[in-house]
This record gives structure tokens, sequence and C-alpha cells, in this order.
């Protein structure tokens, strides 16, 4: 492991940061409509904006071509059928002695 301290390095890691966090929270507000009308499909959150196709590397292209400077580019592809999911986290715990 590298311990990066170039300032020019994390200045471009943090703005990529920037870039991802606000095309996720575009994403999160408009979830609902995004999996209700494209099912089945590769979605691409770049610029805030969606992009859709029928793969990754095209909905990934399409959203370079429009936005080629926002590095924080957030893909994702819609499951065709609806289904219940279970996530779960296992904690951990010491034994105290």
């Amino acid at each position: 492991m590298d311990e990066v301290t170039d300032p020019e390095e994390l200045a471009q890691a943090r703005r990529r940061h920037a870039q991802f966090e606000r095309n996720l929270a575009w994403f999160q507000t408009h979830a609902a409509a995004i999996y209700m009308a494209h099912r089945g499909q590769h979605i691409c959150i770049a610029g805030e904006h969606l992009f859709v196709a029928a793969t990754p590397e095209a909905v990934l292209a399409a959203a370079t071509q429009a936005y080629p400077g926002d590095e924080g580019r957030f893909t994702l592809y819609i499951p065709q059928e609806t289904m219940d999911r279970i996530y779960a986290a296992q904690r951990l715990v010491a034994p105290v002695c």
C-alpha cells in the first residue's frame, strides 16, 4: 500500500469523489422513476444526467461522450424482474474476558 501525499493527486481524487457524490445524489433522487422505466437495462449517471443502453459498454460510451470531464460516473444494471433483496451485515464482536 502506498500513501499518496502529492497535493495535485489528492486534489484530483477529491474532485472525482465530489463528482461521484453529485451523480449518486441525483440518482437517489430519481431512483424510483428510473427503476420503473428502465428494467433490464444498464444506466449511467454523468453530469447529473441519465444515460440508458442495453450494454455497459454502450452506456459508458454515451455518458463519456456527453461528459468527458466527469470522472465520477455512476453505473448500474437494473434487473428485469423485481424481487425482494435481503441486505445483511455481520458484526463481529470480540468476547469480553
